[in-house]
């Protein structure tokens, strides 16, 4: 009889069916609604009838044409050389003896802290008309950088990192008496690298390929900065969406990068689900013996140098820029670029600040809870919970912003303008990441435990806070700090959706970059980049305090 009662009481949980509905109907209110906004106004002509037109005249407008093809061929090119740069600086990390491979993981977290158009504003200054190589170094009167040759070193540099953390992972987890094997039977280390250390790491390869991929196509802050006349599809549906052209044009054109990503992730997932590739364990046995042949180590080293000063570079640019007069015609020093970005910018760094500390704990907190109730409380509504949450993680921000409009700019869902719009786009945007890190590790926890607390007369909420949560802090902790430091550097959606009542550091920036004021912009930039650092380490104590590993952390 007590079993029988116990077992109807886990049916009927009224606190898990409440905050199940409570979280579905969210979802579907800022991650369905939207996007469903955006399919049907693309259909929806002037007249209110459906058809295919917006497609049609999409595909007619020259422009969007050479948009889409724009976006495949720098995406291409650029996914393509960051996914080599990354493997090289990865293998280097993993197979070869060498100093400062802790700079690596610096260079890493660098485009993670910094504006998204940091390395286009970098390039500027470096490159551009006032360039210090082409104008003060070359003496060349003037020098265009905009376009697709300045998008694609900005999105290689902006993005190889992200690969080099992927095919480390792949890299350090193959296991080493594999590749020893084929050394006893004779192969070369050509050989071996050809024959065994490609073929296991290839799904990793096609998958971070894949990633940058979509990375560069949602790309939005730097083709807004430095692309010039070579748009992309993600600034053309920004230019189309805030210039008044035909709506269901416009979101025709939205549509096309949408399906365009979602066929990508799709890809992604594919790739990853054959992930077998790496050892029988999924451990490596034991410690790699690191290559020390000169002839290999030293080419090796010299690449890895090579693009550790250009990055160096690159983003030591924007501290050295902020301190000077006027860049490309007047160098002396001064902090006036300090005391105007401090004039211009004060109310942006505190609103900034303020959405990242109300959306940080909130998206936490919902991650964690919806990862408890997908896989402890599984039912017939969990698959669309996990699919719908997942949804920020497809969906260029672009789209977001624009569909966030398209949908609450009108009532009952009037909310464009107000503050609450900006907290729901980012928790819309960084909750999968929490998520899919909640997902992992409760699967990886004998769900016995928690029925212990159960069996005691536990209520579903007092499960998660005193059993659950304790369990699996590292990815609650890790999913805070993730989502603090993305809506810090966020632009892509918000730009969308600011208004006057609220300003953010990252527009900021881009619209000083818009008028050329290149001294302000960078003192900007490195207050933002200061503000995340310093917040990061604060985090980072205080999560050792409470015995959270910050290897345990990840920022990509």
């Amino acid at each position: 009889m007590k079993k029988k009662k116990r077992t109807l009481k886990k049916a009927v949980d009224p606190i898990s069916l409440s905050i199940t509905l409570l979280i579905i109907a969210s979802l579907v209110l800022f991650n369905v609604l939207p996007l469903v906004k955006v399919l049907i106004q693309s259909f929806t002509d002037a007249e209110g009838t459906y058809s295919f037109g917006g497609y049609i005249r999409a595909f007619q407008f020259k422009q969007n044409r050479d948009a889409m093809v724009h976006t495949l061929v720098s995406s291409v090119s650029a996914a393509a050389i960051a996914t080599v740069i990354g493997f090289i600086f990865a293998y280097c990390a993993c197979y070869i003896k060498m100093r400062a491979k802790k700079f690596f993981n610096v260079i890493a977290i660098l485009p993670i802290i910094s504006p998204p158009f940091s390395v286009s504003l970098s390039i500027i200054l470096l490159f551009g008309n006032k360039g210090l190589i082409t104008h003060t170094l070359l003496g060349m009167a003037s020098n265009n950088i905009y376009g697709f040759g300045g998008l694609l070193f900005a999105q290689v540099f902006s993005f190889f990192p992200m690969a080099y953390l992927l095919l480390n992972g792949v890299l350090s987890t193959i296991d080493p008496s594999i590749e020893e094997a084929a050394r006893d039977m004779g192969a070369s280390r050509l050989k071996t690298f050809c024959k065994v250390t490609i073929p296991l790491s290839l799904p990793g390869i096609i998958n971070a390929f894949l990633l940058v991929f979509i990375k560069c196509v949602a790309d939005f802050g730097n083709p807004i900065t430095i692309a010039g006349g070579y748009n992309t599809l993600a600034t053309q549906v920004y230019y189309q969406a805030v210039g008044g052209y035909e709506l269901q044009r416009c979101t025709a054109l939205a549509m096309l990068l949408l399906v365009m990503t979602m066929v990508i992730y799709l890809l992604s997932q594919l790739v990853l689900e054959k992930r077998t590739f790496v050892t029988i364990t999924g451990k490596a046995t034991r410690e790699r013996t690191m290559i020390e042949e000169k002839h290999i180590t030293v080419p090796l080293t010299v690449i890895c140098c090579v693009f550790a000063v250009i990055v160096g570079i690159i983003y030591i640019m924007i501290p050295v820029v902020s301190f000077i007069k006027l860049w490309g015609v007047n160098y002396s020093l001064t902090f006036d670029n300090y005391i105007q970005a401090w004039k211009i910018a004060k109310q942006a760094l505190v609103d900034t600040l303020k959405l990242a500390v109300i959306t940080t704990p909130v998206t936490g907190v919902i991650a964690m809870l919806m990862a408890f109730l997908i896989v402890r409380k599984k039912n017939p509504l969990s698959k669309f919970m996990e699919a719908s949450g997942m949804v920020g993680m497809i969906i260029p921000g672009t789209i977001l912003g624009y569909a966030y409009v398209l949908l609450f700019n009108q009532k009952p869902l009037y909310l464009t303008g107000t503050f609450l719009i900006l907290i729901a786009s980012c928790c819309s945007r960084y909750l999968p990441v929490g998520l899919q890190s909640g997902i992992t590790s409760l699967r990886q926890i004998d769900p016995s435990i928690e029925e212990s607390a159960s069996d005691l007369g536990a209520n579903s909420l007092q499960v998660f806070t005193k059993v659950t949560l304790p369990l699996i802090k590292s990815s609650f902790f890790g999913g805070l700090v993730y989502t603090f430091v993305r809506t810090m550097t966020s632009m892509s959606a918000l730009i969308f959706l600011i208004s006057a009542r609220h300003k953010l550091l990252t527009i900021s920036i881009l619209d000083q970059v818009d008028r050329g004021k290149y001294g302000p912009a960078s003192a900007m930039s490195t207050m933002l980049i200061l503000v995340v650092y310093a917040a990061i380490l604060i985090l980072y104590q205080l999560l050792g305090l409470i015995g959270v590993n910050k290897k345990d952390i990840k920022l990509m």
